[in-house]
């Protein structure tokens, strides 16, 4: 007895199934870029916002930290902060792009390209 289309049917659902992997992770790329994360350092004096996809988006600094005798701490300050802001949205895009593998089917540790 021949079983519908065997192997052939087998392909065909894998096709399908890459195809909208392949959809679900454009749409993830454009969300990753409308997500937006804070780092912040010297206690919230220095606030960074970037998008999950790690772009600087903008910067907000207290107005008490400006003295120019302390020209350097406030350069670090902002440093921490951006730093701070790049690694939530690496670990930010890594949850999401978890989720996604996740609700395929995939294997939670499997690398993607991002």
């Amino acid at each position: 007895m021949l079983k519908g289309l065997g192997g052939l049917g087998d392909m065909a659902k894998m096709m399908k199934t890459a195809q909208d992997m392949q959809g679900k992770m454009a749409q993830l790329k454009e969300d990753l870029k409308a997500m937006e994360v804070t780092g912040e350092s010297g206690a919230g004096l220095v606030k960074a916002t970037a998008s999950a996809k790690g772009e600087l988006r903008g910067l907000d600094i207290d107005p008490s930290i400006f003295n120019s005798d302390d020209k350097e701490v406030v350069e670090d300050l902002i440093l921490a902060a951006i730093k701070e802001a790049q690694t939530k949205a690496q670990e930010k895009a890594q949850e999401e792009m978890q989720k996604l593998t996740s609700e395929m089917g995939l294997p939670a540790d499997m690398k993607l390209p991002f």
